[in-house]
């Protein structure tokens, strides 16, 4: 039988060791999460290992008030990819791995290069949405989280989760079909 989150946590305030066992359960959802937002392994790794060195410092403060823990770490996570893309946007330049995928897709044979386009648009349209909605398709798609699981992540309702998913979408809609795609 494995050890409750709850306890878990409590006993990691009194032995940081037990924090591994709450790391090793939650990196690789927390990594995937900043991976998607980031779109890069290299910041992705380094913001996950923030995320949890973070989480260690404050563990102190963390008490369960109806947000779980992943919940808290997803919070830490969200608030550093937030700081980490203000402070990228006053340093604008062309990421090495957009660079080749535009040689790839000028190589590749037309129904790659329409699919690739297609791809690119639908990540541009992404990238144009609000913070909030951004993170609510990672956490949607890419963890594979119920409604009520991204509310809690976010501090919102399980009806609000359901609206912002069903705006988010049509605004991707009707951004790709101005742009010409269907």
């Amino acid at each position: 039988m494995t050890e409750s989150e709850e306890a878990l946590v409590e006993r990691a305030k009194e032995e940081p060791a037990a924090f591994g066992i709450l790391y090793e359960r939650y990196v690789d959802g927390i990594y995937s999460y900043i991976y998607h937002r980031t779109g890069n392994r290299h910041d992705a790794e380094d913001l996950t290992a923030r995320t949890f060195y973070k989480a260690l410092a404050n563990l102190h403060r963390y008490t369960n008030q109806g947000v779980p823990f992943p919940a808290w770490l997803y919070r830490i996570a969200h608030n550093l990819v937030a700081n980490w893309l203000r402070d990228r946007s006053r340093h604008q330049g062309i990421p090495l791995h957009k660079l080749a995928t535009d040689r790839q897709r000028e190589d590749a044979p037309e129904g790659m290069a329409e699919a690739n386009e297609e791809k690119r648009a639908l990540r541009e349209a992404i990238a144009r949405l609000h913070p909030n909605r951004q993170q609510l398709l990672i956490l949607k798609f890419a963890e594979g989280l119920s409604n009520a699981q991204i509310g809690q992540i976010m501090g919102r309702s399980e009806g609000a989760i359901k609206s912002l998913y069903y705006r988010t979408l049509i605004a991707l809609r009707e951004d790709l079909q101005r742009r010409g795609f269907k």
